[in-house]
C-alpha cells in the first residue's frame, strides 16, 4: 500500500471508501502553541519584542487543529529546511450526544 492516502485502491480503505469522494477537499489547518489570555489594554500595548506568556509548559506538544476541530497532538522536527510536525498522538473525538 502506498503512503499517499489517495492512490489505496477504495477496497483497502474498508469503511473509509464512502468518504472517498470527498477526498481532495481542502481543509484548513492550524497548529496552535499554545493559549494565553491579556486584558484590552495589554493588547493595545503589544509591540515588537513583547511576551504574551501561554498556558503550555515549554517542550509541550503542539494542537493541530483542522476545520476548528483539534484532531492530534505533534512536536516541531525540520524537513528539507521547512518546519513541520511529527504527529504524536492522535486525539480520540468526543461521544455524539444522542438527539432527543
Amino acid at each position: 500500500m502506498s503512503s499517499s492516502p489517495t492512490s489505496s485502491s477504495n477496497s483497502d480503505l474498508g469503511p473509509l471508501a464512502v468518504y472517498m469522494p470527498l477526498a481532495d477537499v481542502p481543509c484548513p489547518v492550524a497548529v496552535m502553541l499554545g493559549t494565553g489570555s491579556i486584558t484590552l489594554r495589554e493588547c493595545l500595548a503589544l509591540c515588537v519584542n513583547s511576551i504574551v506568556a501561554l498556558r503550555q509548559s515549554a517542550g509541550e506538544d503542539l494542537s493541530v487543529v483542522v476545520n476548528g476541530v483539534a484532531l492530534a497532538r505533534g512536536e516541531v522536527v525540520i524537513v528539507e529546511d521547512n518546519a513541520s510536525l511529527r504527529i504524536t498522538e492522535i486525539i480520540q473525538p468526543a461521544p455524539a450526544k444522542a438527539v432527543p
